[in-house]
């Protein structure tokens, strides 16, 4: 089975792993550190804290802007459960943002419209997060602007996009937001098994951030409420959480950077031979001079009508398709009290079918796919 995504590990990978275990710091080590300044310097950015998911750091950066009960959280309906989950862990509300029909990101149009409403209402989000869908940076131009003129804080989740570029700047620089979340999952562009880190250029927010993630905990004098009565002594000053990455994982991604940019042109090379046989028309949309894509997923459209049998099809043939993402507001959860359906998140998940991306897919192993896709036509 081809799958839709994976991991690429090198021997320089394992040794990385190795050399670490046989250190004497497994966690909280002098890794950690390191990958947090490779990945900061590498997007632009003054800070960055890891953790041990993506989901951990979408949670502490809700928490570190003050997000808590009787606030709103707006999100993209089109995206993995967690880029709403983090609000509601703070006891705030979500509502979800209508997206660009032919991205499956937050359309800045349709935010707009909304923050019209709400301000009518008295119903403003404290924080909006924008999902860089599959890779693509969104209008973050529009959507900072319109944080500028209605007052919500803006968390980037770029869980799909490490290496991603927009207007010739690397996403993560903070340039358009207060935070920035990337995932270190194994189909991600970078992994370290699990992880994630939140990139950010305020000193305040980074600080209160690594001490969420380490139960509230502070070992630092200067930073000490109390008088300490001996070098051992260590405060917590918040309800933290246990969301430390570890040194063997750092280690990991720490190597895996090396080969960052490497992958990301791998991607592009293979989404191009996606699109020019199977969607020439989106090309435009995905390699532009105003925002280069990481190319996490490549999402394809069919005919909603055909899409299970195509889906089947694909199964059959050894190709792990997959649908990237089933509306956030249609899960079980959330249909309890969200909001009803959303016509461009409804109309993009009818027909979407993920195909396989990843660095190390064969030119014959894509092909393949595509023939399977290309013949389905042939044979109706």
């Amino acid at each position: 089975m081809i799958p839709y995504g994976r991991q690429s590990i090198s021997q320089a990978d394992i040794d990385a792993v190795v050399k670490v275990l046989k250190s004497d710091f497994l966690t909280q080590g002098p890794v950690v550190p390191r990958f947090e300044q490779t990945v900061a310097d590498y997007c632009g950015a003054k800070f960055g804290v890891a953790v041990n998911s993506g989901t951990a750091a979408l949670h502490i950066a809700c928490l570190a802007l003050g997000v808590g009960h009787g606030d709103w959280v707006w999100t993209s309906p089109i995206s993995f459960v967690a880029s709403a989950n983090c609000a509601l862990y703070c006891g705030a509300q979500v509502d979800f943002v209508d997206i660009e029909p032919d991205t499956g990101n937050m359309c800045a149009v349709e935010l707009e419209r909304k923050l019209i409403a709400a301000q009518a209402e008295g119903k403003l989000p404290k924080v909006v997060i924008p999902v860089h869908f599959a890779g693509l940076p969104c209008d973050m131009q529009d959507i900072h602007r319109l944080g500028q003129e209605y007052g919500f804080r803006i968390i980037e989740d770029a869980c799909h996009a490490l290496g991603a570029r927009y207007h010739g700047e690397p996403t993560g620089n903070g340039r358009y937001s207060d935070i920035t979340i990337f995932s270190f999952h194994p189909v991600k562009i970078i992994t370290t098994g699990e992880g994630g880190m939140a990139m950010t250029n305020d000193a305040t927010l980074a600080k209160t951030m690594r001490l969420l993630r380490s139960h509230g905990i502070t070992r630092e004098p200067e930073d000490f409420i109390n008088q300490p009565d001996g070098p051992w002594y260590y405060e917590q000053q918040k309800l933290g959480f246990n969301y430390r990455m570890t040194d063997i994982q750092a280690a990991l991604g720490l190597s895996q950077m090396a080969n960052l940019e490497t992958w990301i042109r791998k991607r592009g090379e293979l989404a191009r031979r996606y699109f020019e046989a199977l969607a020439p028309e989106l090309l435009h949309r995905y390699f532009s001079a105003e925002r280069r894509s990481a190319f996490h997923l490549f999402v394809h459209h069919v005919a909603p009508e055909q899409r299970a049998a195509r889906f089947a099809q694909l199964r059959a043939q050894g190709i792990g398709a997959n649908v990237h993402y089933m509306p956030i507001y249609k899960q079980p959860w959330y249909q309890r009290w969200a909001p009803g359906p959303l016509p461009h998140a409804e109309q993009f998940y009818a027909g979407a079918i993920t195909l396989p991306l990843f660095p190390c897919l064969q030119i014959e192993q894509l092909d393949m796919v595509k023939n399977v896709l290309l013949n389905y036509f042939q044979t109706k």
